[in-house]
């Protein structure tokens, strides 16, 4: 796709020449200037377009054409191909974007954001956004990677902290492809799979006849990694007097096999991973202090699913097309009312539930397409850990006397409503757990999708007055709230 004639002469637009510029600030962007071609695109023309907002021209797109807008404005810095999947007249477009920001607008209020657009090339027609494995579009996987890319060209001992299932091992093999010692060996140890009493050999070796069993020398997981990167997982679980032992490892960097004589030195990088508060573990005993301050010198925090679900549809693609080899089959895509369903719910286990829940389905499915119906048995095992009812058969008027469902692990993040088919939500509440002060918010709604002023006030209020909060509440986009005020002219002092 390349510009054409309404841009020609502009003289204060960036090189190569944009396809898109919007202007606004916050939520709100206008279309400025629009090609030809990709007004087209939306069935419309660039006269037509000028002027509106930008979600009345791209009325669906993943990720969120605004989002993008919003995310490049604050921070000041171009995102690369970005995969944009379009929604047109004609069906469903995939394109790469790259976004970047622009000056103030005449008036000083707003800013500018530019996007040019280009077509997929072979290989990018059905891939994700990926980066050694990792997947997904949003800020804070953006973050993430742009961590490891940071770490990478340091040696220092990092530790990346997660709920289970968020991926810290492809993190921690990320950190090692992207550094230097990506020619050496990446070794891994799970420190929760090993047995106490042959933790040190595992980590240091042994040597013939040290102990009952010792038929032949070992050599232990750091000499195995000299050159190269150790991952240590579940670091937490590690003995102390063995953490003990570690310490010295890292602080001399020499090892001495058990049983053994002689000292070696050794050349590792050291990863580690937890899924629990190493912080809490020193203050209660269970740590060594001197061995936190030691490996945790560069630190990764992997966000749950849950606050990234905008990744789903594109976590979703990554395994189908990872399914379609396996099973030697062909499933395209889920339905939008399938992935609304994957994207109300809270994700306890993470990536790693997302893949078994969605390989389950793909083997159960024999359609090219996977509807919302298929994920009706795992909703219905779902009811044994909340009360109420997921029955995607349920009528409207059985579910007005019903009490609102209980979004199973809510994990203090607020509720989702699940798309029961025919335009109906069902409710749900939020079960407080320390999460965000106040957020004490029931959904009213059951039969239409709508949201009204009443409910977007409440979950304003419940939300302490954060907007991105009380999307979360009311099971919606950020952008999706955002147009629901727009449409009702609400401003955020309207909502107070």
């Amino acid at each position: 796709m390349t510009f054409t004639q309404p841009f020609t002469e502009q003289t204060n637009l960036p090189a190569p020449v944009p396809d898109l510029v919007v202007s606004g600030q916050g939520g709100h962007w206008r279309v400025e200037r629009i090609t030809d071609h990709l007004a087209q695109l939306q069935g419309t023309t660039a006269g037509q377009a000028r002027g509106r907002t930008l979600n009345t021209v791209f009325r669906q797109t993943l990720p969120d054409l605004g989002e993008l807008a919003r995310d490049v404005a604050s921070a000041g810095e171009a995102v690369e191909d970005v995969r944009v999947r379009m929604a047109t007249p004609g069906g469903e477009t995939h394109l790469m974007a790259t976004i970047y920001p622009g000056g103030l607008t005449e008036d000083y209020k707003g800013q500018q954001v530019f996007f040019s657009f280009r077509a997929l090339v072979p290989g990018e027609d059905r891939a994700p956004y990926q980066f050694h494995g990792i997947v997904g579009i949003s800020s804070a996987v953006s973050e993430v990677i742009r961590k490891v890319k940071l770490y990478a060209e340091s040696d220092a001992s990092a530790v990346i902290t997660g709920e289970t299932g968020t991926g810290k091992e492809l993190v921690a093999r990320a950190l090692h492809l992207e550094s230097d010692r990506r020619s050496g060996p990446y070794v891994v140890m799970n420190c929760a799979a090993i047995a106490e009493e042959l933790m040190e050999s595992e980590l240091f070796g042994h040597e013939k006849g040290a102990f009952t069993g010792a038929l032949r020398t070992h050599r232990g997981r750091f000499e195995r990694a000299h050159g190269g990167s150790l991952f240590l997982d579940e670091i937490g679980d590690m003995p102390l007097h063995t953490q003990s032992k570690l310490l010295r490892v890292l602080e001399e960097r020499r090892i001495e096999r058990v049983g053994g004589e002689q000292e070696q030195e050794i050349d590792v990088r050291v990863l580690c991973a937890t899924n629990v508060a190493l912080e809490r573990a020193v203050s209660e005993g269970r740590f060594r202090a001197d061995l936190y301050h030691r490996i945790a010198i560069l630190r990764i925090q992997i966000p749950p699913l849950r606050e990234r679900i905008e990744d789903i549809p594109f976590l979703v693609d990554h395994f189908l097309e990872m399914f379609n080899r396996k099973y030697g089959r062909v499933i395209h895509r889920l339905t939008p009312e399938a992935l609304q369903v994957l994207q109300a719910y809270l994700w306890p286990g993470n990536i790693r539930e997302l893949r078994n829940v969605l390989e389950r389905v793909y083997v159960e499915t024999r359609a090219d397409v996977i509807g919302a119906r298929a994920f009706r048995d795992w909703i219905e095992e779902r009811q044994s850990f909340a009360p109420g009812s997921w029955d995607l058969d349920a009528g409207v008027e059985r579910r007005r006397n019903q009490p609102a469902v209980l979004t199973p692990w809510t994990a203090g993040r607020g509720t989702r409503s699940l798309p029961a088919g025919g335009g109906r939500v069902f409710d749900a509440e939020l079960v407080p757990t320390g999460g965000e002060s106040g957020m004490n918010f029931t959904r009213r709604r059951t039969q239409s999708a709508e949201l009204d002023e009443e409910e977007i006030r409440h979950a304003y209020q419940a939300a302490n007055g954060n907007l991105a909060a009380a999307a979360r509440l009311l099971g919606v986009h950020r952008a999706t709230l955002y147009r629901y005020m727009r449409r009702l002219g609400l401003r955020r002092e309207d909502l107070t």
